[in-house]
This record gives C-alpha cells, sequence and structure tokens, in this order.
C-alpha cells in the first residue's frame, strides 16, 4: 500500500536526524578537521541521504504500479509468483537495497523482478 505524504515525510525525517547525529558525533570527535576532512563527511552524508530517497521513490513506484503477472521472454508462459525477494541494485547513488516481487519460470529457469526495466 502506497505510503501518505505524511508517512513518507515523517520517515525521511527521521533518517534526516539519525545523520544530523551521525555528523554530531563525527564532529565531537574529530579534533580541528580541515576543510577536506569536512567537505568529505558532507558529501558522505549527502551520498547516504540520496540513497534514502531513491529507495524510497523505488518503493512507491512499486505501490503506484503492480506488476501484472509477467510472462517468460523466452516461451511466453507466464511465470509463478515466489513472493517478495531483496534485490541489490547498483546505481548512481551506489548500490541501493530495493525490494519487489520475484517471479519465475522453472522449466526454462527465468526470473525477474518488475517493473524495473533496464536502462
Amino acid at each position: 500500500m502506497k505510503a501518505t505524504r505524511a508517512e513518507k515525510r515523517a520517515a525521511l525525517l527521521a533518517q534526516v536526524e539519525v545523520l544530523i547525529e551521525a555528523f554530531l558525533d563525527w564532529e565531537e570527535k574529530a579534533e580541528r578537521p580541515n576543510l577536506t576532512e569536512i567537505e568529505t563527511m558532507g558529501l558522505q552524508l549527502r551520498e547516504q541521504f540520496g540513497r534514502v530517497l531513491a529507495e524510497r521513490a523505488l518503493e512507491d513506484q512499486e505501490a503506484r504500479q503492480p506488476a501484472e503477472t509477467p510472462v517468460c521472454p523466452s516461451c511466453g508462459r507466464k511465470l509463478r509468483y515466489k513472493g517478495q525477494k531483496e534485490l541489490d541494485v547498483e546505481s548512481r547513488l551506489g548500490l541501493l537495497e530495493v525490494e519487489r516481487g520475484y517471479y519465475y519460470y522453472s522449466r526454462c529457469h527465468s526470473g525477474i523482478f518488475p517493473p524495473g526495466r533496464a536502462t
């Protein structure tokens, strides 16, 4: 089920608070960090939050566009739903953890994670 705007906002704010705490912990431990060290920490936190945003958007995409039963690319028969599976997706933001419905056809040994598409 698709999350409401308020639910998404609360979840994102919770993630931001975790990142802020990580920054404050780092700042307390760092003795006179130079600009490069400060920038590195800022970039790491930005990257982490970018992944959070992308994962959230992918979760909503699945809720917004539930996959119809896909067919085997080899023989055209309907694939069997095997439940939700985790999938690691390499993106420009780094490795994203995505949970999607997985479909498989044992005769052709064919499986996919719709609605994703190769780009």
